[in-house]
């Protein structure tokens, strides 16, 4: 009797699929140096999010584990390399910086795991580096700059002055602008980022000055955001060069902003492709719970973040934890059948999202505190210009 319920175990065993006890998810974000702003947004929405899910995808136990890249592509390639291969997740998520997933993505991908970008939009990995393990919950770093050149061009500005850091997504962001702006860029300036990253920018500003353009547009994220903000006002170009800007005015900038008493922000606009105030269910419950723990409202890195841990977690259920088979984990992945900040949410052919972007503007809610919200739709189901030259299509 003992042999036959051995044999029959043994073969009950070769049948059944083999469920992950727990699965982990390795999430590389900027814990330390200035940058570390951002990578605490991400790293509280992935809490949050975890929380929501009470660590669990249906019956699956699901494990996050962090990695610092130190605002740094070998840094943010060495923590990968240890998520993968010593900690051995099964799935890489997160990342800030395009310098950094362009260092690390080969460490995913090589070692046939997935890869999901919480941030980072290189054109590179949207189109001719795009991999079937590869999808982002953000964006393609050219959509949101062009989605301002449409509004430029609706606002009637003939000319700009651009500035951005000299990284890949400060080239993409002005490769964005550039692509849809139909006036006259008048001067052009990359400064210097990364850990010593360049944040006076007093040159920069009377070059500006004296091109007479008629705005300037920027890309600063961080802590840079901050100091070119203030270094604008004091320069005194608020009322002769309005700003233009992306990723530069956000909820990690605007309570600096307000306690500086820069009210010229207040009215402000820019473009993004989520926000706070938009009308939906789970949106409504991250902004509230989001606020009630951790004190002010969460910025568009968080949002992008707790969509990826819900995103995973959505597949990891659909295959009932088990990730032995990689196509069917892959497969639940582009079907992303979870409730997003954003309300609807699909994949494009080369996996970044096919997503509205919309115009915000800074505005002070019912308690006086600076936030965004919508006032127009500037693209509906945007596609990225990349998607063209992936392989995938």
């Amino acid at each position: 009797m003992k042999r036959i319920l051995s044999m029959a175990l043994a073969a009950t065993m070769l049948t059944t699929p083999a469920m992950a006890a727990t699965v982990k998810i390795g999430f590389v974000t900027t814990l330390t140096t200035g940058a570390a702003v951002i990578g605490k947004d991400m790293e509280n929405a992935v809490n949050l999010a975890m929380d929501h899910l009470d660590g669990m995808a249906g019956d699956t136990k699901l494990e996050v584990v962090f990695g610092d890249d130190q605002f740094a592509p070998e840094a943010g390639k060495q923590v990968t390399d240890k998520l993968v291969k010593q900690d051995d997740v099964d799935v890489v998520a997160g990342y800030i910086w395009s310098h950094v997933l362009l260092a690390s993505r080969k460490s995913v991908l090589d070692a046939g795991k997935i890869l999901i970008s919480a941030n980072a939009g290189p054109s590179q990995i949207a189109g001719k580096l795009c991999s079937e393990n590869f999808f982002s919950t953000s964006w393609q770093n050219d959509q949101t700059p062009m989605a301002m050149g449409e509004v430029l061009n609706q606002q009637g500005v003939k000319s700009l002055y651009i500035m951005a850091p000299n990284y890949a997504a400060g080239k993409n962001m002005v490769a964005g602008v550039e692509r849809t702006f139909q006036g006259e860029v008048k001067g052009k300036d990359l400064t210097k980022w990364g850990a010593d990253a360049q944040l006076d920018f007093s040159a920069e500003l009377a070059k500006a000055k004296a091109s007479g353009a008629e705005g300037i547009f920027v890309f600063y994220p961080g802590a840079a955001a901050g100091a070119f903000i203030k270094q604008y006002h004091q320069a005194g170009l608020k009322d002769t060069m309005p700003l233009y800007s992306v990723f530069t005015v956000d909820a990690l900038s605007l309570p600096r902003l307000q306690a500086a008493d820069f009210e010229s922000v207040v009215g402000s606009r820019v473009t993004q492709q989520w926000d706070p105030s938009l009308d939906n269910a789970a949106n409504k419950k991250f902004v509230d719970d989001f606020k009630a723990k951790y004190g002010g409202y969460p910025s568009f890195y968080a949002a992008q973040s707790y969509d990826a841990i819900m995103l995973i977690a959505s597949a990891v259920e659909a295959v009932g934890g088990d990730m032995s088979d990689q196509d069917a984990f892959r497969a639940a992945i582009k079907a992303a059948d979870f409730d997003s900040v954003r309300g609807d949410f699909a994949f494009g052919t080369n996996n970044m999202p096919v997503q509205n972007f919309y115009l915000r503007e800074v505005v002070a809610d019912a308690d006086g505190n600076w936030t965004t919200k919508v006032v127009a739709t500037v693209y509906e189901n945007h596609v990225d210009s990349y998607a063209a030259e992936c392989s995938m299509n």
